[in-house]
This record gives C-alpha cells, structure tokens and sequence, in this order.
C-alpha cells in the first residue's frame, strides 16, 4: 500500500468539521406541517419518518428525531426507542407494500462517515432486492426508480396510517 502525505491539507480538512448547516431540511419539514409536500409519512411523539428525496430504493425512508442532534448520546432514552419502534413499524409497512427480500437500517454520523445531513442524525430504512444494485449504480453514478416519491408517499401513508402496522 503506497502513502501519499499532504499535510498542507489538514486545514481545509479540518475546517470541514466546523462547517454548521445554516438550515436544517428536517426541522423545516416538521415545522412546515404540510406532510405530503415534505414526504413525511408518518408522525410519532419523538421522531417522524421521511421519504428519502434522493433514494437508493424505492421506499428508501429516514426515521428522524425531533430534537436537532447530531451525536447519537445526546438523544434521550424515548427517542431512541421510539425511533427503533418506529423503524420496525416501517419496515412491516414496505413489507406489505412492496415485499422487499431485506432491508438496510443504519446511521452516517459525522460528514465524514457519508451523513448528507451531518447536523441531525436520522435512521435509513431500505427495502432491498437482489439485483437492485446494478451496473448503473456502480459504473455510470445513476440509480434507477420504478415509482415517483409521490406514489411512494402515498403507498407508505396508507400503510402506515391508524394505530400500528
């Protein structure tokens, strides 16, 4: 393995870590109460589930605390249940909605562990099919979709509506 030092670097690395989001596009989802508009289809007591808006699936959704945080030890004990709670609810909507063989739940914390939104931590849920990661994934950058977010939203909505799934 070669090693390739660049020590000028560490500034402009550095100060990546201390860039702050002017904006959160999770707040204002939840502050804007307009949940078809904002994707959120579902609503708990601590945290909210989300259509991803640049899925890697269909049905591909975020469960996102309330609280703006970033670091996983800051979230209190109900939210983390919850959170959890509501992930197995979701994953039992996308089962009956679309029969997926698996599914990938994480978290990216930290920019510089892939978060898009580094500044509020939230959970991916994706349903998973075999031969969903094709060539055009890998080779040409592009992902291909079946469904608009829109008919996803509304699918999701529906199966997530009423006490739990």
């Amino acid at each position: 393995m070669d090693y390739l030092w660049t020590p000028w670097r560490y500034k402009y690395v550095a100060s990546l870590d201390q860039k702050k989001e002017e904006r959160c596009v999770f707040c204002d989802a939840a502050a804007a109460q307009d949940d078809a508009r904002t994707l959120i289809v579902l609503r708990g007591k601590k945290n909210f589930v989300i259509l991803n808006q640049y899925p890697y699936t269909t049905g591909h959704c975020l469960v996102v605390p309330y609280a703006h945080e970033a670091d996983l030890g800051a979230l209190e004990g109900e939210t983390l249940t919850e959170m959890m709670q509501l992930a197995q609810r979701l994953q039992r909507a996308l089962a009956a909605t679309y029969s997926p063989p698996g599914y990938n739940l994480g978290m990216n914390l930290g920019r510089c562990a892939g978060a898009g939104v580094a500044d509020h931590l939230h959970l991916h849920v994706l349903p998973r099919w075999l031969g969903d990661a094709s060539f055009m994934t890998t080779v040409a950058e592009t992902r291909l979709h079946p469904e608009e977010l829109a008919l996803t939203y509304e699918k999701l909505s529906k199966a997530l509506a009423g006490p739990e799934t």
